[in-house]
């Protein structure tokens, strides 16, 4: 072998060595840039959590606490002693059971009745061709830029000249169909092919038999987020029960519990409150856990249509 090839073979892996070096220090940096963002993203991850679960833990915490320690400052985060007096004392001062039925009762009719309209307006603002369907459209979503205290009293003095208050009608009907529900569930039926409702009226189908046996099945992730957002909503919502219902017969929990301050006495009782609201909080945890899975799937398919 010449001492130019010896030279040739040399220079060759002198080469084939630095890109290798340089390959693999280009690997190693970014093996160090991907293990940095996955620190700092499961770090995000855990104070976010940890921000959210603390509220809950308080909650836990002071529906245990005696009521005499929760008044005491500065607030004791774990209590020296737990108790069950505040959810003996919650039971005696309100009618918990009576209102978690009418709790139900509300936030499930205007659940099932909301989902029920406003699938059939989305329904007709994302598969039926008329005249003005984007100016409908821009006024339903023009609405939800009406603040809703400014309706409240409106709507209330209606209501009592038609003598629902105090009554599930009161509360329930003013609920029955939700601008927010109609334009996510028209994004989503939107990215259903149309071929489908096409092949469906050659073989004779009406348009709420295309709606009930074709877009609904098709639906059902869309359709539980939408119910489980309303769902939510209703289940927590405090002023419209407060405003709407004064006797215990058609009391939501949450009106009862807001009841609990400042009737009679200045000091709130807050382990007795906080009791009241990790009871009305469990019916919405176990829900969610049944359903999570759909519902975060729905949530994920509805953002990308």
């Amino acid at each position: 072998m010449s001492a130019a090839t010896v030279t040739l073979t040399s220079a060759q892996e002198a080469e084939n060595k630095r890109i290798n070096d340089e390959n693999e220090r280009l690997r190693r940096k970014a093996t160090t840039r991907r293990r940095v963002g996955l620190f700092f993203s499961y770090l995000a991850l855990v104070l976010i959590t940890i921000l959210m679960v603390f509220p809950l833990i308080v909650v836990v915490l002071v529906s245990f606490t005696p009521n005499a320690i929760t008044q005491t400052w500065p607030p004791k985060l774990i209590p020296s002693e737990f108790t069950l007096e505040n959810y003996v004392s919650l039971f005696e001062r309100l009618p918990i059971g009576r209102e978690l039925l009418n709790t139900v009762v509300f936030a499930g009719a205007v659940t099932i009745i909301s989902v029920f309209f406003d699938s059939l307006a989305a329904y007709g603002l994302s598969r039926v061709d008329f005249k003005g369907r984007g100016i409908l459209l821009g006024v339903l979503i023009a609405t939800m830029m009406i603040p809703a205290m400014a309706l409240l009293i409106p709507v209330y003095k209606l209501l009592a000249n038609m003598g629902l208050v105090n009554s599930y009608l009161g509360i329930i009907i003013p609920r029955m169909a939700d601008v927010g529900g109609i334009f996510l569930l028209r994004q989503f039926f939107i990215s259903i092919p149309k071929d489908l409702d096409n092949a469906a009226r050659i073989d004779g189908a009406g348009e709420f038999r295309i709606f009930a046996q074709i877009i609904l099945p098709n639906s059902i992730p869309a359709i539980l987020t939408v119910g489980m957002f309303n769902f939510m909503g209703n289940w927590n919502d405090l002023l419209w029960p407060l405003i709407m219902t004064s006797k215990p017969e058609t009391r939501t929990i949450t009106a009862g519990l807001a009841m609990l301050t400042g009737h009679g006495s200045s000091v709130t009782p807050y382990g007795v409150v906080m009791a009241g609201a990790l009871i009305s909080a469990l019916p919405l945890l176990i829900v969610f856990f049944f359903v999570q899975k759909r519902f975060v799937e729905g949530i994920a398919m509805t953002g990308m249509k």
